[in-house]
């Protein structure tokens, strides 16, 4: 969604005659957008921040001075305390309020003052965004759906990112139907809990994201949809019958489950317990026996024993990843785990990590390693490291490479894997093919 965010705002800065530079320290405007969910995200942006205070210095006096500006998670957070401790940043705004960044700059332009915007404004923002710009490679992002309502105990998105927000499906339809105009043959559609989708539609009725993903799936050209990231209790029988029914619907899906341990479910206010999460994997592959899964956990939650880890551990084994993303539990300021008792110690989390870590690398290099010597349908979207190779992904999220002409990037080719490594996979385009292609 960061991602998302960035475009977009490049979109609103590209009518006042902003556009991308190659270096920072050749900008006229840096702006760094932020995430806070994790406490190492939140002070990455205050070194960051160092480096850049150097650079305006420099350019103080010059013909093009330059502006900083914070944006996304931390901003909205810690908008005062950015300035506080950055008193040389010009801008400082949330992820609702974007749109107004022209605004902003007229401000700061006006009267010499830092500008600070961190509200959670009535105005729907993608009204008064502009259409999207170009789309660069084959695929894109499109958020549906903002915001979260669920509060899980470790979690900061409710109090940057605001309560959850559908957007309406005509609005949704309109900038799928753009980005497919503009090239991207690949949809991933964002949102905090994504599949908490509920848009109007015609002003009256909802769409949930299932019945949002089968009228994408009518859009000429698209030839790929993904959603992320996926709540489990938000898991209905339309979304699952999507994974059987539509085949542009990618077999990969990421469904965080957090912890194996019901008592850390519920201490953290996840609405699932880890037999819930079963019996939802299991529905899953029963209509798309194909599909492939990631997840997030989090080791080290207050309270947490090695009977609940090794829970977690056991859930891993049973359901078994095509990747997943770990983390130990960081304490972020205002949420209610933070004041918890029972704070893990550190070495602890950090041997759980490690023990967590090692059984998930284990399972993804098995994952693409049971690929070799089979065929894969592979977009490819960029240029590889050396001349006449390309790079794609599989409908599995995997990177692969192949020795391919540039004028093959927004295509989707047969591959014959023929190597597989923990993060990327390479093949052979038969001739024949290519020349097909």
């Amino acid at each position: 969604m960061n991602a998302y965010d960035a475009s977009r705002m490049a979109d609103v800065l590209a009518p006042m005659g902003y556009a991308a530079s190659e270096t920072m320290a050749d900008a006229d405007l840096v702006i760094l957008n932020t995430c806070h969910i994790r406490e190492k995200a939140a002070e990455k942006v205050y070194s960051e921040l160092g480096r850049l205070r150097q650079e305006k210095t420099l350019r103080a006096e010059s013909s093009r001075p330059m502006r900083i500006a914070v944006a996304g998670c931390v901003a909205q957070a810690e908008g005062k305390e950015i300035l506080r401790r950055a008193p040389f940043v010009d801008l400082v705004f949330g992820p609702q309020t974007y749109h107004r960044l022209p605004l902003m700059l007229r401000e700061l332009e006006q009267h010499g003052k830092q500008v600070i915007d961190t509200e959670f404004p009535a105005d729907d923002k993608f009204d008064q965004l502009p259409d999207a710009g170009k789309v660069e490679g084959a695929s894109a992002f499109l958020t549906v759906q903002e915001g979260c309502d669920k509060f899980c105990t470790f979690c900061v998105v409710p109090y940057t990112r605001g309560a959850e927000f559908s957007r309406p499906v005509d609005a949704v339809l309109r900038e799928a139907r753009l980005l497919v105009g503009k090239g991207a043959r690949e949809l991933t559609l964002l949102g905090q809990n994504v599949n908490a989708y509920h848009g109007a539609w015609q002003g009256a009725r909802e769409w949930s994201l299932g019945r949002l993903i089968r009228e994408l799936a009518e859009i000429e050209g698209l030839e790929r949809i993904r959603y992320m990231t996926s709540y489990p209790a938000e898991v209905d029988e339309d979304l699952i019958s999507a994974h059987r029914d539509v085949p542009q619907l990618m077999p990969f899906l990421h469904l965080p489950v957090q912890s194996g341990s019901d008592k850390i479910l519920k201490a953290m206010n996840r609405r699932h317990t880890s037999g819930d999460f079963r019996d939802i994997v299991e529905r899953l592959r029963i209509a798309q026996p194909q599909l492939a899964l990631s997840s997030d956990f989090i080791v080290g939650c207050p309270g947490e024993t090695d009977a609940d880890f090794n829970q977690t551990m056991a859930l891993v084994r049973d359901i078994g990843f095509a990747q997943a993303y770990t983390f130990s539990y960081s304490q972020r300021p205002g949420t209610p785990a933070a004041e918890m008792d029972e704070q893990v110690p550190d070495q602890v989390k950090s041997d759980r990590l490690q023990a967590l870590q090692a059984e998930v690398n284990r399972q993804q290099l098995a994952f693409n390693q049971s690929w070799v010597g089979h065929e894969l349908q592979v977009l490819f979207d960029r240029q590889g490291g050396r001349d006449g190779q390309l790079i794609g992904r599989s409908p599995y999220m995997q990177s692969v490479h192949a020795e391919l002409s540039e004028t093959h990037i927004g295509e989707v080719i047969t591959v014959m894997i023929d190597q597989a490594k923990p993060n990327s996979l390479s093949g052979i385009v038969r001739q024949h093919q290519e020349a097909v292609a």
